[in-house]
This record gives C-alpha cells, structure tokens and sequence, in this order.
C-alpha cells in the first residue's frame, strides 16, 4: 500500500472513531460557533448600551464646596450635569464605585474668580475605573467650555476681541479609514478566539487518536503493520486537520450571520465573502502548527490525563500578542510576520480594518508558518518512530 493510500486509510479510521462519540464530536464543532454570537452579540450590544447611557443619562457630580460656585452650578445644569450635595468621604465613595466622578470646588474660588485670576476646580476620580473614563470626559469638557465662555467675555468687556486669546486653532483629521473604524469594536478581542479556535480546533482528536490509544492500548497493534510511521503520523494528522477545518469554517460562518444579526457597530463589520475568505487563508497555517504540536506533545504522553494537561499553557499562547500589543503597540514591521500567534494576530487586524496586505507580507508569512508546521510533523514522526510509544506505562 502506497503512503497516500496508507494516510487516506488512517484519516478515515480516525474520522469514523471520533464520528461515533457525537457527544465529543458536537462539542468540538459547535462550541466555538456558539460562542461567537455570545461574544459579538452580547459585549457589542452590552458596550454600546454603557456608553450610550452614560453619555445620555443625567450625569449626578458628588460636589464639595457647591455653594462656593453658584453660576458653574447653573452652567452644569444646562450640560445634564446636575451638582449635588457630596458624601462625608468623597473619596472612598469614588474608590468603592458609589459616584463614578466628583467636583471639589476651591475655597477660594470666589475670591481669585472676582479678581480675575484663574479660580480653581479639581475633577476627582479613580482613574483605574471603567465606568470613571466618559463621566470625567463629560465633566472635563463642560468646565472647559465654561473657562472658555467666561474668558472670552471677561475679553469682550475690556474692548478685546477674544480670538486674540487663541492664537492657534487647533483641528483633529482623522485619516483612519470607515473600515478601520468599524474594525476597532473587535480588533482586540477577535483575534485571540480565531487564532485560537484554529490552534486547537482539532485538539480533542489528537488527543484521543495519540494519548487515548496509548493507554488503551490500541496503539500498538496500528504500529505493528507494515504502514511507515510517517504515514500514520500523517493520516492521524490529517484527521485532525480535517475536523478543525469544519470547526474553523462554522465558527467564521456564525461570525458572519452574528455581525448582520447585530443592531450595534458590530453590524458595520466587513464580513463579505471575501474577509471571510481572507481570514480562513490566515488561519489554514495555525491550524497545521496547532495539530502538528499537538500531536508530538501527545506522543510523549502516557495517558490522556497527562497529555491534556498541555491544554492550559497551550490556551495562553495565543493571548501573548493580544496582550503585548494592549500593553505596548508597535507599528507594523515585515518581522512579525514570520512570529507564530504575533503574525495572525496582525494579518487578522489588517482584515479586520480592510488593510492591504502585499504579496511579500504572504510570502514571509507563509513561509515561516509552513516551515514551522513542516517541523512539527518531522518531530512528530520522529517521536513515532520510538518503540517506547507503544507502551503506555
């Protein structure tokens, strides 16, 4: 029998195996597609409904010293942002979520305010709250538009035209494309749950089909035969990579249907045929690294129990750029397009934001993801090739 022939025949076993525990099986295929609609749908609508209500809703300010300052007060009022009577500890107010943001008001804000200085007022809040950051823009903004107001009017009286006070004007042109904008929704989130619903998509059969064999003890008699290992190696392989590939293209069906579902931005997503097109190109290579490591690690193990402990530090691996780029962004270079999870995670966001992507980019691209998926099998088979395989303890 010819290594093809051999590698369909072990494909197909495999795939007959695990088709015959559905309860497995419908996991692997449906929870990801499951998850996409709870994450589009869901975060989408739930961030949408904060922001809108924060910046719609009468903003209540915490102030202390409210009688000091009757006319901001009233300004205040024309802004939604009604001043009311403080707590006794402001702060731990702020700090335990009571109030998102507070106004202290000077003491001797009357006094400098009649003699023309700057009077102060200080905007109190707990920066490392969420719920703080459109409260305190909102109440930023209504004091700097009221400095402004009362400026150019103190100008106006003294026979000054107030434009000399600003001798810049300073403008915002913001170049980023409609696309790119209403990628950033989930430019931070999509990636890792693609990248990663292709690294392991094919995981709960390249477990079972290596590991579960081995301490069933049904390993060893496939081994027996006559088939190379690099064939079997292949076929269990291919097995895996064929699931994966139906669970990587339901869970980009369920993204597509999910994001015309929404009513929120995320229905402005690009979700043609073409991104999707774009995107399953993207993940193919993951998802070879993604069986191929699997496989070799699995090798290794003498039981399942001990191969599906791999599973913890191989879910945090595609977390590694996400959070990278949330903690320090770096512009885009050919380099990272050879860095496995890094080069995805980029690749994904220029779809996302409808970006270019040249020819070298997919050359660099391709190459090294392949090259890696090519080492992977080759070590895989290596292990294969050790006779201690067969034996599970």
């Amino acid at each position: 029998m010819s290594i093809l022939a051999t590698t369909w025949t072990v494909m197909l076993k495999e795939l007959r195996d695990i088709s015959r525990d559905r309860r497995t099986l419908a996991l692997t295929l449906l929870l990801s597609p499951l998850l996409f609609p709870a994450i589009i749908l869901g975060l989408g609508t739930l961030g949408e409904k904060r922001t809108r209500t924060q910046i719609q809703q009468v903003l209540e300010v915490p102030t202390i010293g409210i009688e000091r300052a009757p006319n901001l007060v009233a300004f205040l009022g024309t802004q939604d942002i009604r001043a009311i009577e403080p707590p006794a500890d402001l702060e731990h107010a702020l700090r335990t979520q009571q109030h998102d943001v507070g106004l202290r008001i000077s003491e001797g804000f009357a006094e400098d305010w009649r003699a023309g200085r700057p009077a102060l007022v200080e905007v109190m809040l707990d920066s490392t709250q969420p719920d703080a950051e459109i409260p305190g823009q909102r109440l930023r903004g209504a004091l700097a538009a009221y400095g402004g107001q009362v400026g150019s009017l103190r100008l106006m009286v003294r026979g000054i035209d107030a434009s000399v006070a600003r001798p810049v004007s300073v403008g915002t042109l913001d170049v980023s494309t409609p696309e790119a904008k209403r990628g950033r929704l989930l430019a931070t989130i999509l990636p890792y749950f693609l990248i990663i619903t292709a690294f392991l998509g094919g995981a709960a059969l390249v477990l079972d089909v290596t590991a579960g064999e081995r301490e069933r003890q049904s390993l060893e008699p496939l081994l027996a035969t006559p088939a190379s290992r690099g064939a079997i190696v292949s076929g269990k392989i291919a097995a895996a990579i064929a699931l994966g590939l139906v669970t990587l293209l339901l869970a980009l069906l369920a993204l597509k249907l999910s994001a015309q579902m929404s009513t929120g931005v995320a229905r402005s997503l690009d979700v043609s045929l073409l991104s999707i097109g774009k995107m399953l190109f993207v993940l193919l290579p993951m998802l070879l690294v993604g069986t191929s490591l699997l496989t070799f690690l699995a090798a290794a193990a003498k039981s399942l129990k001990e191969a599906q402990s791999h599973m913890t530090w191989l879910m945090l691996l595609p977390m590694i750029p996400t959070l990278m780029l949330m903690v320090n962004p770096v512009k885009t270079q050919l380099w990272q397009f050879a860095v496995p999870f890094l080069a995805q995670n980029q690749l994904l966001l220029k779809v996302i934001r409808s970006e270019p992507i040249t020819a070298q980019v997919w050359a660099v691209y391709l190459g090294s993801s392949l090259g890696l998926a090519l080492l992977l099998w080759l070590a895989a088979v290596m292990r294969y090739r050790q006779e201690k395989l067969a034996i599970s303890t």
